[in-house]
């Protein structure tokens, strides 16, 4: 089993609330860092945590604290256990963060022992299409969001996400985007021409800011104005909110 070691912030067992899988029971492993920093970031820290929560029971928020950075075989070993008391429970391990892909020299080691365990989910910012590509061959479906200037305040990042669209294109792949009362019209067709050229079959996700409380904020025609503005593009629209915050999971 490899001996590297990453800075992880917790792992544990709850429903996925995003995107084309929202509703499933996944495993989270969510990793520290980020290369990005959008304004609506609910996971921003700027030094790794001395220690990695790591539940005990699936879903029971029974937390123990491992130091970091944390060794694949304590990861290991909680699946192990996870799937001889709970057989079939969890769809798939979701690698989430901050940015997982930061860590790509140590999930080149990692992903092919946590891959027999659970099929490997990718949630990334979309930009780190070199990192991506080390890793592809292990990684079976691929959360990828598109920055928006209005939302994030991350800038120009249109070129990195088409490369990262180009090396995911052959996965179980959806792009998500984050919208709000700001954002505009020309956005929402730059993210899709970006997505069509790759292909218009990949499925966009339309995701209001969504707040703590489970507030939206942003107009409810304006949602409906820039989704038929997508299906202009793209085959597959979907407009999900942060499910997991009207349940009070964060």
């Amino acid at each position: 089993m490899s001996n590297r070691t990453a800075d992880c912030i917790e792992l544990f067992s709850s429903i996925q609330g995003e995107g084309m899988l929202v509703g499933l029971r996944q495993v989270f492993l969510r990793f520290h860092g980020c290369n990005l920093s959008c304004d609506y970031c609910d996971t921003v820290s700027p030094a790794p945590p001395a220690v990695c929560q790591l539940e005990g029971t699936p879903g029971r928020r029974d937390f123990l604290p491992a130091a970091n950075p944390v060794a694949l075989n304590r990861i290991v070993g909680i699946l192990e256990g996870w799937e001889r008391g709970w057989p079939g429970l969890h769809h798939s391990l979701s690698l989430t963060g901050g940015e997982p892909l930061l860590n790509h020299e140590t999930l080149q080691e990692w992903l092919p022992v946590l891959r027999r365990q659970l099929p490997i989910y990718l949630e990334t910012n979309g930009v780190l299409h070199s990192a991506l590509e080390s890793v592809i061959q292990h990684i079976d479906h691929v959360s990828m969001d598109i920055k928006l200037p209005s939302t994030s305040n991350c800038g120009d990042l249109w070129d990195r996400h088409r490369e990262f669209l180009r090396v995911a294109r052959d996965k179980k792949l959806f792009v998500k985007t984050v919208i709000g009362s700001c954002t505009e019209e020309w956005e929402i067709s730059r993210t899709c021409e970006t997505i069509a050229a790759i292909d218009r079959t990949i499925p966009l996700i339309l995701q209001p800011v969504t707040d703590r409380e489970g507030g939206v904020s942003i107009p409810p025609k304006l949602v409906l104005e820039l989704q038929e503005l997508a299906c202009r593009y793209l085959a597959e629209v979907r407009v999900i909110p942060q499910t997991h915050r009207f349940m009070g999971q964060l």
